[in-house]
């Protein structure tokens, strides 16, 4: 049942044309765009798309657990999806363990379309697997409890509005495109502390700088998804 169902979860959401321009769509056309034109400053080493991969990363990690999740459930919610899900055999669990499994699967196929664009253009990652993979999971967990905190409590238009706006704040002023020296001083460290902030940084301390474990930034992003994860085990509302 686990496994239908996160089949068909994932088939919905390939289906779904507004989303799917979210996920996959955004993210590989500004990886295309700001690794081609000069209109964004970047720092570090290496060509514009080393700095530029990593952040764009975690971009397609927060647009799939954050924002595509949150605006899919909390519709699901409004028309009463959820509710009739609820009363079949499939467990509770089991249904939310079967949309983290559609995240982790559309997540899969983002990082290695992206990767294979970034490669195509020129893109030199460092470091090592592990420690991208610690930073992944960890901010997907992150997301996703922010996501379905959203979409548990909010009704579902208040989600359309408010997932969209902060997908477009964060992308703006998350370290996704525009590095985040290029914020004033005062604000610099709380951005840091936002999860896309420290999913950014610490997959570009690895990918771009080749550093080793970020650890800093993989206790915010565990801290995050402690606290989102929680927040929506004790706030969702199911209809």
């Amino acid at each position: 049942m686990l496994l239908a169902q996160t089949a068909l979860e994932t088939r919905m959401l390939l289906r779904n044309g507004e989303q799917l321009l979210l996920t996959v769509v955004i993210p590989t056309v500004l990886l295309v765009l700001f690794s081609a034109v000069d209109v964004v400053a970047v720092e570090g080493p290496g060509r514009r798309v080393d700095f530029l991969a990593p952040g764009l990363l975690a971009l397609a990690v927060m647009s799939t657990a954050f924002t595509g999740q949150a605006i899919a459930t909390g519709f699901e919610r409004r028309y009463g999806v959820l509710k009739r899900l609820g009363s079949t055999p499939l467990p509770r669990w089991a249904l939310l363990t079967a949309k983290t499994g559609c995240v982790l699967v559309t997540e899969v196929l983002q990082v290695l379309l992206l990767s294979a664009i970034a490669l195509a253009l020129g893109w030199s990652p460092q470091g090592g697997p592990a420690a991208v993979l610690a930073l992944l999971v960890l901010g997907t967990a992150a997301f996703s409890g922010l996501g379905l905190l959203m979409a548990g409590t909010l009704r579902a238009e208040a989600t359309l509005a408010a997932a969209n706006l902060v997908f477009v704040l964060l992308l703006l002023a998350g370290g996704v495109v525009v590095p985040l020296s290029k914020f004033p001083a005062a604000v610099r460290p709380v951005l840091e502390l936002l999860p896309v902030g420290a999913l950014s940084d610490g997959l570009r301390s690895v990918l771009q700088y080749g550093g080793s474990v970020p650890w800093a930034d993989l206790g915010i992003l565990s801290a995050w998804a402690v606290l989102g994860l929680g927040a929506a085990s004790r706030f969702f509302r199911w209809e």
